[in-house]
């Protein structure tokens, strides 16, 4: 079953109304009244688990970031949900739970669960907004990179993220200099640990980053890390593009989570406390960044493209 949608049909309530109705045959009990006690594990196979794609930091569709979102009443085995995620084939796949009031939330890419994502969490709080929870304006995900709040503002969706400073890259890895055409100017890199880590090369202008042609088989090999380029913007405060190949996520269309680093880097540089951030990929997306110290909102639009139905 299959429903393909704009964004004016997303908004209307017989849209809403063929949702939840889908969501009602399809899972095994209603969203609708849902017990809010908890997870669980799911026991058998034979379900139908409904399917959102939406695409993210864009108000436009066919642009901005695609997001697939699970609705689950119980957590299914990492291995179907990375199964599920591989069959999607789109840079992240949301999982989200009940759990006292607020939701269990997991993201995976084709490849492997990740720590952290901008755009699965936008998605999934518009699709919560705008089908599950009608009226409600703000919700609050417990993940492996700790709670994260979503709240409507007018027609965005502010999300509250922590803030992940880059820091200047003592020992630049050579597979990172051969990897990137033109070769950086400043290397920056960001977490605690090598599986948080993500190195940012800053260029000296728009086109520089437009025009970088990465080979990524070689920016595959700095696995878990992914790689970044920014430089200043030509109409926006600053641009970016991201590549993670070790994910299956050749170039990523919109990166959320990086900018809980470029947020505080450019902000420093160019003495704003809200920018303005544009990513260059072929999809395109848009989103507002404004540091606050540990924490950072990043805002963003997001539509509605398709809901289906998993059968597995």
């Amino acid at each position: 079953m299959l429903a393909r949608l704009d964004r004016r049909d997303a908004r209307s309530s017989i849209l809403r109304r063929r949702v939840l109705r889908l969501i009602h045959s399809g899972a095994r009990r209603s969203y609708d009244g849902i017990s809010m006690d908890g997870p669980e594990t799911a026991r058998n196979t034979g379900m139908k688990i409904p399917l959102f794609q939406v695409d993210a930091f864009t108000e436009k569709i066919f642009s901005g970031n695609q997001a697939a979102v699970c609705p689950l009443t119980h957590w299914l085995e990492d291995k179907q949900m990375l199964a599920i995620a591989a069959e999607n084939n789109v840079s992240e796949t949301a999982f989200f739970v009940p759990e006292n009031g607020a939701y269990c939330l997991r993201w995976f890419s084709p490849k492997s669960e990740v720590q952290l994502c901008g755009h699965a969490t936008l998605a999934t709080a518009f699709v919560i907004f705008n089908f599950l929870r009608p009226g409600t304006t703000s919700v609050r995900f417990h993940t492996c990179s700790g709670p994260l709040d979503v709240k409507k503002e007018g027609d965005f969706l502010a999300m509250d993220f922590p803030s992940l400073p880059a820091r200047p890259c003592e020992s630049v890895p050579k597979a990172l200099l051969d990897g990137l055409n033109p070769s950086p100017r400043v290397v920056l890199e960001s977490g605690a640990t090598a599986a948080e880590r993500n190195y940012f090369v800053v260029y000296d202008n728009e086109k520089d980053v437009r025009d970088a042609i990465p080979d990524l088989p070689i920016l595959e090999t700095l696995h878990p890390a992914g790689v970044c380029i920014t430089a200043p913007g030509e109409r926006v405060d600053f641009v970016s593009r991201y590549f993670a190949p070790s994910y299956g996520i050749p170039e990523d269309p919109v990166t959320g989570s990086t900018h809980c680093s470029l947020g505080p880097y450019w902000s420093d540089v160019l003495k704003k406390s809200v920018l303005r951030a544009q990513q260059l990929s072929s999809r395109g997306g848009e989103l507002l960044v404004e540091p606050r110290g540990s924490r950072i909102t990043l805002k963003g639009k997001a539509t509605l493209y398709l809901v289906a139905e998993i059968s597995i």
